[in-house]
């Protein structure tokens, strides 16, 4: 997959968006009745939805800045000027609806749908291979499901467009809930038509399990467990995966897209654009890597202290010193699990793990409700920390103790905010002060598009 995505850097042109709304209507460099007639050209397009996955409104930056700094997982640490007063914000729920990362998040989030919207409209009349279209069909809606998730879980209330925008179209917003049933239904067609695992050029495509993951995640938000406990137990006995021994062996780029990995976004280094930022945007030192270290997405006190003794998970994790270039030993927080040295700042090929297998049975024990499967669940993620068993002696409610095993499981994954909100725990968040129990569920809908569609309601 990572090579398949260096012969679509043009792509970017090709798919480039109006300034209309949330950039839904794509204009082409390229004549639109020439194109979208040969399988190649669907193969080109979609692997430009992937491409838009790596912006840095999307898993760049922007998802981690709103999922993960946003909970009481990571903070943006002393620096609270330039850009990262816009970090500080929205780590305390203090920005506002001009805040540029939440606004990239909303624009380029609905790029990657508009392309996916365009390839859905147009495969359909469309001679070509049978699996070949049903594959392509398949990301296409897993790709558009996978930003739906997100914006809905960050705004509540948001336009689901599902063709491809027209000038002089009536945006409208639906509910959350509304959101989520569309998905639903996507995602099980999704599932049905992608391969279960891809070889070669092909691995990072989207998979049954990928699909399946997403559509989990999206019936436990619904409330609907019954129906995620049907679609987790397909995953753990259907699809293939197993958790990889150390959890050291999760990070770095010799062990992408191994066989805990569901879903990853792919990453390119070499001064071609697609390259991830994440090295230079965690680091705490230029002493560390090639590049600045812009000491982001620093671990809390509160997440560092949620360790237990001897838990394996803590040091692949995070970091609380560093040696620097005079040797000595520098007392700093940061993330570890994308670390690598790019030859180039901001160009490293560190992947960003979307779904892992952990996350999968984690899910299934919170479907199933207390009960001595769901511990032996949770004590086979915790068994490969090193860490000894649970059950319903063990203090604290079924929902504390599950919550805590995915914060430190999954930490720095984008899984925290939206675990907290599905949960209803938001008031986790001791360090924000400003934050008040239904009044910050939501994100600001940025102000341009308030501005462009007055018929929308502010959050």
């Amino acid at each position: 997959m990572k090579r398949i995505l260096y012969i679509i850097l043009f792509t970017a042109c090709f798919t480039a968006c109006s300034d209309d709304f949330t950039d839904l209507a794509p204009i082409s460099n390229r004549n639109e009745a020439d194109f979208y007639k040969t399988s190649a050209d669907f193969e080109v397009s979609i692997n430009a939805s992937y491409s838009g996955l790596q912006s840095t409104g999307v898993y760049g930056r922007g998802y981690w800045t709103m999922f993960e700094m946003r909970s009481d997982n990571t903070d943006q640490g002393p620096d609270a000027t330039g850009l990262a007063r816009q970090y500080t914000e929205i780590n305390s729920f203090t920005e506002d609806a001009l805040n540029e990362q939440v606004s990239s998040v909303w624009s380029e989030s609905y790029k990657v749908i508009s392309n996916c919207n365009v390839i859905l409209s147009r495969i359909v009349d469309v001679e070509m291979d049978a699996s070949l279209k049903s594959m392509i069909t398949g990301e296409a809606l897993f790709i558009r499901s996978l930003m739906y998730y997100h914006l809905a879980i960050a705004y509540g209330n948001i336009p689901l467009q599902l063709t491809p925008f027209v000038s002089g179209d009536e945006l409208t917003q639906v509910d959350q809930a509304t959101v989520l049933n569309q998905l639903i239904l996507d995602l099980t067609e999704a599932e049905a038509g992608l391969s279960v695992s891809y070889s070669g050029n092909d691995i990072g495509r989207a998979t049954k399990g990928a699909a399946a993951t997403l559509l989990a995640k999206v019936l436990l938000t619904t409330g609907d467990n019954a129906a995620a406990v049907t679609v987790l137990r397909r995953i753990v006995s259907d699809y293939g995966y197993e958790l990889v021994d150390n959890y050291a062996d999760l990070w770095g780029v010799a062990n992408e897209n191994n066989e805990e990995s569901i879903f990853e976004v792919q990453f390119i280094s070499g001064g071609i654009g697609q390259g991830s930022l994440f090295t230079n945007d965690f680091s705490p030192s230029t002493d560390l890597q090639t590049g600045s270290g812009f000491a982001r997405n620093r671990p809390t006190i509160s997440l560092m202290e949620a360790y237990e003794d001897g838990d394996l998970r803590y040091v692949p994790s995070m970091g609380d010193t560093y040696v620097n270039l005079e040797g000595e030993t520098i007392e700093s927080r940061y993330v570890k699990k994308y670390w690598s040295d790019p030859a180039i700042e901001n160009d490293s090929d560190i992947n960003f793990v979307v779904f892992r297998y952990a996350d999968v049975l984690l899910m299934l024990a919170e479907a199933l409700g207390e009960s001595s499967e769901s511990y032996d669940l949770i004590n086979e993620v915790r068994a490969r920390a090193g860490l000894e068993a649970i059950d319903g002696t063990t203090p604290g409610s079924f929902s504390e103790k599950l919550l805590n095993e995915r914060r430190l499981e999954l930490a720095f994954e984008n899984h925290r905010w939206p675990d907290l909100k599905r949960f209803n725990a938001q008031d986790k968040i001791l360090e924000a002060e400003t934050f008040i129990s239904g009044t910050r569920e939501f994100f600001f809908i940025p102000q341009r598009e308030i501005d462009i569609n007055p018929n929308f309601e502010q959050n």
